[in-house]
């Protein structure tokens, strides 16, 4: 990938570990670079600040404080930039056989000097699910859950990673029975969103229940209820794909 040449100029979004901070100009040019892409015809460009160093002085944020700081276009190349610096940080060498890999010069790709070995940006694609039980309406109930990793009594959609060889339905039914216990039937799928935690596709489905009493793993879920539309919990804030799966079902 390479900037337009119609480009207005230049934008840099400088990973400090994993926060980002967004300067007119790199703050050192001995620091490494990645094209992040053309937003409103200026050039954004990711920067690896090394580790131990923070030219922002503490003004870097890291992608949940920078949320509702920037706008979503910002917001969003923010976390490409964190997934790509980080990409590149993690695979300076070759995992096949140990030399050293260099940036392949028009394509995003990392690429070992002595094998050929070549090394893509990871994307890890994982499965997000509202459940609901009872015919459409008021009285109808979402399945919502509090996670172990949480920040905090938050309750949110059911979620998980995608097997090797699993289709993205059938990761929506194994993880929902792995986690709560129930079973679930007519999977939709409803949309997707670019998750940088660290690098993850959240693909978001819909999905009814079909039997089956709640019995939580207690290694991924603290707690799990079924909740009506007039009585939920605290739930995620609108910067997550699960608070517009639980907002399109409060608007149905």
């Amino acid at each position: 990938m390479k900037p337009s040449t119609d480009s207005l100029g230049d934008r840099y979004f400088h990973v400090v570990e994993s926060r980002v901070w967004i300067a007119e100009e790199p703050a050192d040019s001995a620091y490494s670079t990645h094209f992040l892409g053309m937003l409103d015809d200026y050039a954004c460009w990711g920067v690896d600040v090394p580790r131990g160093e923070d030219p922002s002085d503490g003004g870097a944020l890291d992608l949940f404080s920078f949320f509702g700081r920037a706008s979503q276009e910002d917001w969003l190349v923010a976390g490409r930039a964190v997934q790509l610096v980080e990409w590149a940080r993690t695979h300076r060498f070759c995992g096949r056989c140990g030399d050293k890999t260099e940036a392949l010069p028009g394509e995003r790709a990392m690429k070992c000097a002595a094998c050929g070995l070549m090394n893509f940006p990871r994307l890890a694609p994982a499965m997000i699910t509202l459940v609901t039980r009872g015919p459409a309406g008021p009285d109808q109930e979402a399945l919502l859950a509090q996670g172990v990793q949480f920040r905090g009594p938050m309750y949110s959609c059911l979620a998980g990673f995608v097997e090797p060889g699993e289709t993205l339905e059938g990761a929506v039914v194994r993880e929902v029975f792995e986690e709560v216990g129930v079973h679930i039937g007519t999977v939709t799928y409803m949309g997707s969103q670019p998750w940088p935690f660290p690098h993850s596709l959240m693909l978001g489905f819909r999905a009814e229940w079909v039997s089956g009493e709640i019995v939580c793993d207690p290694s991924e879920i603290l707690d799990a209820n079924w909740y009506r539309k007039d009585a939920l919990p605290n739930i995620p804030p609108g910067i997550s794909i699960a608070r517009k799966l639980i907002d399109s079902w409060l608007n149905e």
